[in-house]
């Protein structure tokens, strides 16, 4: 039986759904696995394992999400260290991001760094760059750590003959761009977030095209151009207001542009209506 392709059915804004999903093709793919049949399709329920884990790790319950990263584990290590490399890299990306996401940075930082060995060495281009990229942004690591692992996820990306692997250059684009926004190096994150939008839309995901425009506004905020930040900030905030999904973030720098600009009245409101929403979001 042919396994279906489940990352294709990820949704990352609402792991909840994405979860049940995975949940729906689990028993067929659990009855494909039978120890008599080859591994291919045993690979195939691992991985799907992994990102039920995943899943779980997104909705905070990271006591599911461990255990059904150790079923893998357990399965994994009745076989040669030498098969199932694309599930041992992802159960080892997955267990760092469940210790990330709980501020254990140092455990983080070795199941990122295994996964990355892993990859590299069996040329799984696509898992080695989002090891790297998770190095790039796990918690508790100076911002010079930070931008060296995203600098070689990037590098990686670029080179790499895998179109998955390739895709990633975006979304490395905006963790860079971050770090220099940190560093407070606007010039250099401009720069890059301009191209992260333009690669957003040839892309064609509106959620992540929003976040691209998000950063290059906030970023001409600080580079003293507020007239154009404002007017991207309000074009983008009224699109998300049309679409039912207000973004306090958005809300938040509309008020410190009309701050910046002078116009403190005009800039509590969208400062009130930021806290509302932010005030409310487990992320936040």
């Amino acid at each position: 039986m042919p396994i279906p392709d489940f990352d294709a059915l990820w949704d990352y804004p609402n792991p909840a759904a994405t979860l049940a999903k995975f949940e729906a093709i689990r028993p067929d793919i659990e009855r494909a696995a039978d120890p008599t049949i080859p591994d291919e399709h045993l690979d195939g329920l691992l991985q799907l394992l992994t990102q039920i884990a995943r899943a779980q790790c997104l909705l905070r319950d990271y006591p599911a999400a461990n255990a059904t990263l150790d079923r893998v584990d357990t399965i994994l290590a009745a076989h040669p260290l030498t098969t199932l490399i694309t599930p041992r890299a992802r159960t080892l990306l997955e267990r760092g991001r469940c210790f990330n996401d709980t501020m254990q940075s140092d455990a983080a930082v070795e199941k990122f760094h295994a996964a990355w060995e892993l990859a590299t060495a069996h040329g799984l281009d696509f898992y080695a760059v989002d090891a790297a990229h998770m190095l790039g942004v796990v918690c508790g690591r100076p911002k010079e750590f930070l931008l060296e692992w995203n600098e070689r996820a990037m590098d990686l990306a670029r080179k790499s003959p895998d179109l998955k692997a390739q895709r990633w250059v975006a979304t490395l684009q905006n963790n860079i761009g971050w770090t220099y926004h940190d560093l407070g190096r606007y010039a250099d994150a401009l720069v890059l977030f301009e191209d992260a939008l333009n690669r957003r839309i040839a892309q064609g995901k509106p959620g992540p095209i929003q976040m691209a425009r998000y950063a290059v506004h906030k970023t001409q905020r600080l580079l003293g151009r507020v007239d154009e930040a404002l007017a991207g900030q309000e074009k983008l905030s009224a699109e998300c207001e049309t679409a039912g999904a207000p973004d306090g973030y958005v809300y938040e720098e509309i008020g410190e542009c009309l701050l910046t600009m002078g116009r403190r009245d005009e800039a509590r409101p969208h400062f009130a209506r930021a806290h509302a929403l932010l005030s409310v979001d487990p992320w936040f």
